[in-house]
């Protein structure tokens, strides 16, 4: 009899008390967690990359829709607009003004800063563009510039 209960025992995986419990070593914990480490090193940066991929193509987005709203102020006014902001508030000497054309919100690039308005533009009638990710002239990749006559 005393050898059936050992056995149901075993067979159930039940223990008597005072003996050693099942779980994790330290050692098995502590390979979980250089795993996902390494999971985390390679998947995070591409993840990084693209959310400022997709930030540039909205400022490409945003100046396209400046652009169409700088057309439409000079249609309806015969005049450009001095600055970007009279797209969205009257400036009060336009006549025919008819907006806002755009919504505040797109005054800014993906990365909280103001677009920056030439008229007359060097590159086209107007021109309206970003310094991109880092913000500075130039750049390549993230950090290049978005700009409307491209």
């Amino acid at each position: 009899m005393k050898q059936a209960m050992s056995r149901i025992r075993r067979l159930s995986g039940t223990r008597r008390p005072g003996s050693a419990q099942g779980g994790f070593t330290l050692v098995e914990l502590l390979l979980v967690l250089v795993i996902l480490a390494l999971m985390g090193g390679l998947i995070l940066p591409r993840l990084i990359g693209q959310a400022e991929g997709a930030r540039a193509k909205a400022a490409a987005s945003s100046i396209s829709r400046l652009s169409m709203g700088v057309e439409t102020f000079y249609l309806d006014t015969g005049r450009p607009p001095e600055q970007l902001a009279d797209l969205v508030n009257d400036p009060g000497d336009a006549a025919g003004w008819n907006g806002p054309y755009v919504k505040e919100q797109l005054l800014k690039d993906p990365w909280d800063r103001a677009f920056h308005y030439d008229y007359p533009g060097e590159h086209g009638d107007f021109d309206i563009y970003s310094y991109g990710a880092d913000g500075q002239q130039g750049g390549e990749g993230n950090n290049a510039d978005v700009n409307s006559w491209e």
